[in-house]
């Protein structure tokens, strides 16, 4: 079992002193019921789970300055969920290496999502209690950053809904959007937004498409405003 969990280790270049750690967060339970062991990677999934928490909640305090705790939490349960944490596990090919029960391996466990995002939460268990909180939040947000911004911004990060609720919270108008400007070559563009609120220009703001550029003028423009 040790070779899977070298196998692992060296697969995503990461450091471990205590090998065996590894190779317990790589087992899942079923295969200690059938050998009648006692360690299986549950306590290290308990313990992952906390660190992760952690760790993308520091990362959202500071990537998100000005936003309250209960959009931050919306955030973070979004993306410390079964589905993106399987996700992450699949990225780093974790179902190769996993340790599992003949019941478990014939019926498919090894591409199972509870499976894969319970074994990313031992590792993450692992790797802190042997490599210590640094390295942990390194792996952590070098594998999630950018899923974490995607999340914000596709729907819990929303300026231009929040705008649109407030504008229509005091009136029965509409805010609506249009692109002023497009700068830079095909493959690099800037777009600069205007967001209006019947024929007066509120804010503008640019960005790299034409959603991020509404959404940062829709920002600008709810610093103006009252709330």
């Amino acid at each position: 079992m040790e070779d899977r969990a070298l196998g692992f280790i060296k697969t995503n270049r990461l450091k471990m002193n205590n090998v065996q750690m590894m190779v317990t967060a790589l087992t899942h339970p079923s295969y200690a019921q059938e050998l009648g062991m006692i360690e299986n990677n549950q306590r290290l999934e308990f313990l992952g789970d906390a660190v992760l928490n952690l760790v993308v909640a520091k990362y959202l305090y500071h990537r998100f300055p000005q936003q309250p705790e209960g959009i931050l939490t919306k955030i973070r349960a979004k993306v410390v969920c079964e589905r993106y944490l399987a996700r992450f596990a699949r990225a780093l090919r974790m179902g190769e290496y996993l340790i599992l029960g003949r019941g478990e391996e014939n019926s498919g466990g090894r591409d199972r999502s509870s499976i894969l995002a319970d074994a990313f939460e031992a590792v993450i268990g692992a790797l802190f209690l042997d490599q210590g909180l640094g390295s942990t939040e390194s792996f952590i947000i070098s594998n999630m950053k950018d899923d974490i911004d995607s999340v914000a911004d596709g729907g819990f990060y929303d300026f231009k809904s929040r705008l649109q609720e407030i504008v229509q919270g005091s009136s029965r108008e509409n805010v609506s959007y249009e692109i002023l400007r497009e700068s830079g070559p095909a493959h690099d563009r800037t777009f600069e937004a205007g967001v209006f609120l019947q024929s007066r220009l509120l804010a503008t703001g640019e960005g790299k498409t034409k959603k991020e550029a509404e959404q940062k003028a829709a920002e600008l423009a709810l610093k103006d405003i009252p709330q």
